[in-house]
């Protein structure tokens, strides 16, 4: 946790402006400092409009298409011990807003649309990032897309229902770093919304 603080200031300092806490730091290394950051990958011109893709849930997977980059990361929305259910919406909200500040409106949001969950719970959570998420696009004039889970593995793998393992590795291909397999899943869904737009 002190490395992270670390390098917070550290890549602030050299920018001369705050690192916003709920955008992930990897996503600002390249933009701020002009130095690589693990998971930003080249994909366009710079003139591309930002894309943002999103794993829904307490783990949140996101991708964003910035300035021609491929930056990607994960957000934690865990509820703390004596926080109520909802606090986790509100930092979701406020880290959709801080996400704005930093990149600016995104051109068009996708996020993964599942059908199915294992448990009444996990549907419950996802319901309640969905609300929100939909909500802030209405509110702010976001063009909003569900994409099908299995949709998105066939475009990555090949195969509708491929495992983690396989999603994440898929990821590597593109050139990426994934954390885990939420982050895998929302570059997954980046390069499709990429080659949605070279269809068109």
């Amino acid at each position: 946790m002190n490395e992270i603080k670390h390098l917070d200031a550290g890549v602030a300092e050299a920018a001369e402006m705050p690192v916003p806490p709920y955008v992930c730091v990897r996503a600002h290394t390249r933009v701020l400092t002009g130095s690589s950051a693990i998971s930003a990958t080249r994909t366009v011109v710079d003139t591309a409009p930002t894309l943002l893709a999103l794993d829904l849930g307490t783990t949140l997977g996101w991708a964003l298409r910035f300035s021609g980059e491929a930056m990607s990361g994960t957000e934690q929305f865990k509820v703390g011990r004596f926080e109520g259910g909802g606090m986790r919406y509100l930092r979701f909200v406020r880290w959709l807003d801080e996400l704005w500040r930093f990149a600016g409106p995104p051109a068009e949001l996708y996020f993964e649309e599942v059908r199915r969950h294992r448990g009444v719970d996990a549907a419950h959570v996802y319901g309640g990032f969905l609300a929100q998420l939909t909500a802030w696009c209405e509110r702010h004039g976001v063009p909003y897309q569900g994409v099908p889970v299995g949709t998105i593995k066939k475009f990555a793998t090949g195969k509708g229902n491929a495992d983690k393992a396989a999603m994440i590795e898929a990821a590597k291909r593109w050139g990426h770093q994934p954390e885990d397999d939420n982050e895998a899943d929302a570059l997954a869904l980046l390069h499709w919304a990429i080659a949605q737009e070279t269809k068109a």
